[in-house]
């Protein structure tokens, strides 16, 4: 009888109530193939292998990491909160030593979600895997947190939430974003000035095949988290880097997701994307289940692979080993880009637009985040949607010293009714939430 040499927790949550769309590849059967593959093969039958049920998350849960506008329910609906709940399942059981690993096999995805939400975007309406990570500072104390993002397309909501944050690592291994959605994660994107070199992006060339990904993850992401030394992993899970994937342009296949993962080691790992239904997802979660419970996982092929067929080229070799060279620069020159990034400033601005290609809903951001040596900073966002609603956003982090955590409640407090619908403060000190709503 097999056992699991690394105890192992799986949540499934297909959502059979929501979807875009009933054609959309962001459907129930995402998982549905799934949990039969994982039957089928008696992957219930391992000693060590053991399903939870997913929980709700809550409102609060919610309020430590988004400002959803003008509230929660106008953009979640229930299988959000469960889909946020199973990965908060997932994280209490390993924190809980009820196994040594979990997967949150669920859906809706989050990792598009941003800090502000005025909708869904990239199939995303909230961040799952950051309202995970902030339940389980606020409950067990974890700290330093490393988040590897492996989906094909760049992680841009997740790295927006922890921008400002120097105790969480975020790395985003992805298809070149001058090929794909979201068109970001470029090398250049190190984090916010209080923060520099914590958010680390790797992005690859289409057509890379396991040889990439894996000297990717031996040769960057690896070295990094040695060094970086954080509390726990997650990975962000997504497949869609799969060759038979119809939204990307990459050639990974199950046995590599499953060699990742056992090189990884992920102490959690959530689903994200990936669209090959029935040719790849099945596959690739066993790979990635059998790995993470440190079971054999060669034998695991989904149909129609071949080795040969999806190899990278040459170029694609030579450009992968010149970004790394890239790559590995900025994180060892990490402390000297954040000192420039600080140099000779109180406060440090940035103005975007962020669409929200699901929803058709536009926005614009005028971010202001204190300079601080002592702490991430606080962050004041100013933000305004052609849905209607202009609202203020301020963030004080959970280290906050006395001197950021004043300057955030005078921005709270001095918001003038004439300029803003709404203003809302997350104080993560006192793990509070406040919200003025002038249109009342």
């Amino acid at each position: 009888m097999l056992k699991a040499k690394h105890k192992t927790g799986l949540v499934f949550f297909p959502a059979f109530d929501w979807a875009i769309s009933p054609t959309h590849p962001e459907r129930e059967e995402r998982l549905l193939y799934t949990q039969d593959q994982v039957s089928e093969e008696g992957l219930f039958d391992i000693e060590g292998i053991k399903e939870f049920k997913p929980d709700l998350a809550s409102i609060r849960d919610v309020r430590r990491v988004h400002f959803c506008v003008p509230d929660e329910w106008a953009v979640m609906t229930e299988s959000h909160f469960i889909s946020a709940g199973g990965a908060k399942t997932i994280g209490m059981a390993v924190m809980n030593k009820e196994v040594e690993r979990g997967f949150a096999l669920v859906r809706p995805p989050g990792h598009h979600a941003m800090r502000v939400v005025h909708g869904a975007r990239g199939f995303c309406n909230v961040n799952i895997e950051a309202i995970m990570i902030e339940f389980l500072r606020a409950a067990y104390g974890i700290d330093k947190v490393a988040i590897v993002d492996t989906d094909c397309h760049h992680g841009d909501g997740t790295q927006d939430i922890y921008w400002h944050d120097p105790d969480t690592l975020f790395i985003s291994i992805h298809q070149d974003g001058r090929t794909l959605y979201p068109g970001s994660g470029f090398v250049s994107e190190l984090g916010g000035p209080n923060a520099a070199g914590t958010t680390v992006n790797i992005p690859l060339p289409p057509n890379t095949s396991e040889e990439g990904f894996l000297y990717t993850l031996k040769n960057m992401v690896l070295p990094i988290l040695e060094d970086f030394k954080p509390d726990i992993i997650v990975n962000s899970a997504g497949q869609d880097n799969h060759y038979s994937d119809p939204i990307t342009n990459m050639n990974f296949s199950a046995q590599g997701y499953a060699e990742l993962t056992s090189l990884l080691k992920p102490d959690i790992a959530v689903l994200e994307g990936g669209y090959a239904i029935e040719g790849a997802l099945p596959y690739v979660n066993v790979g990635i289940i059998l790995a993470m419970a440190g079971i054999d996982y060669s034998r695991v092929k989904e149909p129609g692979y071949d080795p040969e067929r999806i190899r990278q080229t040459q170029d694609v070799t030579r450009y992968i080993g010149k970004l790394g060279a890239k790559v590995m620069s900025l994180w060892q020159n990490r402390e000297q880009t954040k000192s420039l990034l600080q140099k000779n400033k109180n406060f440090d601005e940035r103005s975007r637009r962020v669409f929200y290609d699901t929803d058709n809903i536009s926005e614009t951001q005028r971010e202001m985040i204190r300079i601080c040596r002592d702490c991430g900073g606080t962050l004041r966002i100013d933000s305004a949607s052609d849905r209607g609603y202009h609202v203020l956003c301020v963030h004080i982090p959970r280290k906050a010293c006395n001197a950021c955590k004043e300057t955030g409640y005078q921005w709270y407090e001095s918001a003038n009714p004439g300029d803003f619908d709404m203003a809302f403060l997350q104080d993560r000190t006192a793990d509070k939430y406040l919200i003025r709503n002038f249109k009342q």
